[in-house]
């Protein structure tokens, strides 16, 4: 059996503590009693990624927001379907986040916070958000479990109707706001709506090979 292996912790600003193990060649990314993030379990991140990118109106000019970096999954995803000319901006609450990227992380990484494509901006991606009024073609969030604040109390303004009308704000016409989020929330479906967007939800599986849990991303059209 392999043992899991402490590597660093962090402190989230406003929240808990952060723990990256290291387990065989896998690496997980937990806090409290839960796992937010398993190397081995990429499928709906890049999913997150992917699926948006498909409701972009242009992928060679657009302009990503992803609010999270996690293991990069997203971010990778991202840039493989984008342009030359496509921009994201990647805001990251966690400074230690990024140096476990280019530190133990490097491999997984491959790169790609070096792509002149990606604007990092370590800071709230709620600031990102009220800061970019018509600025993105696609919002793209994933720094909870779900849509409330697990990683810290305050990302709860993220999900509320007036966190959502501040995202609405952000996109451009026919924009997509895309949130991920571990299991559905019918409530959630419902405040999307009535902050004026067209809503879809899609089922997709944790790991990329199609098996593993069932997780949630909803993708709302300004």
């Amino acid at each position: 059996m392999k043992i899991r292996e402490l590597i660093d912790t962090a402190q989230i600003p406003g929240g808990d503590e952060l723990r990256l193990y290291r387990r065989g060649d896998d690496f997980i990314i937990a806090i409290g009693g839960n796992e937010l993030m398993n190397s081995r379990m990429s499928g709906s991140e890049e999913a997150l990624a992917v699926i948006s990118c498909e409701r972009l109106r242009s992928l060679d000019t657009a302009h990503l927001l992803i609010g999270g970096y996690g293991m990069g999954f997203t971010l990778r995803a991202a840039l493989a379907a984008l342009g030359p000319g496509a921009k994201v901006t990647l805001a990251e609450l966690v400074p230690s986040i990024i140096d476990w990227a280019r530190g133990p992380m490097a491999e997984l990484a491959a790169g790609c916070l070096d792509d002149p494509r990606v604007e990092l901006v370590v800071g709230d991606v709620a600031a990102s958000i009220a800061d970019g009024r018509g600025r993105y073609d696609a919002i793209l969030l994933d720094v909870d479990n779900g849509p409330d604040g697990l990683v810290r109390e305050a990302n709860d303004g993220i999900y509320s109707p007036a966190g959502l009308a501040s995202a609405r704000a952000a996109l451009r016409p026919g924009g997509v706001l895309a949130i991920w989020s571990a299991a559905p929330d019918a409530q959630f479906t419902r405040r999307l709506i009535a902050a004026g967007f067209r809503v879809e939800e899609v089922a997709v599986r944790a790991r990329s090979n199609g098996k593993g849990a069932r997780h949630m991303i909803w993708f709302a059209r300004a």
